[in-house]
């Protein structure tokens, strides 16, 4: 599985997250505490980030996070008030620089922890759910490209909840038709630039892991949604249970519950 870190608040370098912590980023693809059997996450990696303009930034690479000189050095100069930054465990398809993470459409940035059991059965139908004029903006293969492409058919720009829940529904119910007994796991982060929204959802009741909190940082309104977190201090972080919904904006977190639908 992979491993993925969301940041929003004051200004902050990107290295303040990806390098400097004992469980940073870049620490966790080499060796994630909570990644189950998958401890190296060595895939690729990615960063996208929010500057000036609507559209944000992305470096996406194939080669291993702790491994790309050009990353440190990116890292130590840009500075951001949202970022997002993933480290990929390919599940399947190809090690190649289209198929990392976060995707971008627009001013959306969107990333991905988790699988569509059964995908190599199911991708096909679940294309032809894409709408055509999204579906040419499609440059991997994988299942996350494919569920940030449905959120987008499903209305993400007008409801982002309402369009998560009806991709959700729409992957389940495409499974049940093929009968996979594999399951859907989504632990995900999307964000328009202004908010982030994050779930963690499965149909067996095993997504992989998610926390929020913060850090001795650059400012009281500086919030971090991640896979894990970046050292032991347990007053710092908080678990998101399975099935629940995270919305972070204007410096608020906000809980609910999450009904595909």
């Amino acid at each position: 599985m992979c491993r993925w870190l969301a940041y929003s608040g004051a200004p902050a370098y990107l290295d303040d997250y990806l390098f400097k912590p004992a469980n940073s980023l870049i620490a966790q693809s080499l060796r994630a505490r909570r990644g189950g059997q998958v401890v190296t996450n060595g895939d690729g990696f990615g960063v996208g980030w929010y500057g000036d303009r609507i559209e944000p930034g992305v470096y996406r690479d194939l080669r291993p996070a702790w491994n790309d000189e050009n990353l440190r050095s990116l890292a130590e100069q840009i500075r951001t008030r949202l970022f997002f930054a993933h480290v990929r465990a390919s599940t399947g398809t190809a090690v190649s620089r289209s198929n990392c993470h976060p995707f971008r459409l627009g001013n959306w940035l969107f990333m991905h922890n988790g699988q569509i059991g059964g995908f190599d059965r199911v991708a096909r139908e679940l294309d032809f759910m894409i709408a055509p004029e999204l579906y040419r903006q499609r440059s991997g293969t994988t299942d996350s490209e494919t569920l940030f492409l449905l959120m987008h058919t499903f209305g993400l720009a007008k409801d982002p909840v309402a369009a998560m829940r009806r991709t959700v529904a729409a992957v389940e119910s495409c499974m049940r038709g093929h009968r996979i007994e594999a399951p859907l796991r989504l632990t995900c982060a999307l964000t328009d630039g202004q908010r982030v929204i994050a779930l963690r959802h499965s149909s067996d009741g095993a997504a992989p892991s998610l926390f929020f909190g913060s850090t001795a940082g650059p400012g009281e309104d500086s919030h971090l949604i991640l896979s894990e977190p970046l050292d032991e201090d347990v007053s710092h972080w908080s678990a998101v249970e399975e099935g629940m919904l995270l919305t972070l904006a204007e410096g608020k977190v906000v809980i609910a519950a999450f009904e595909p639908g």
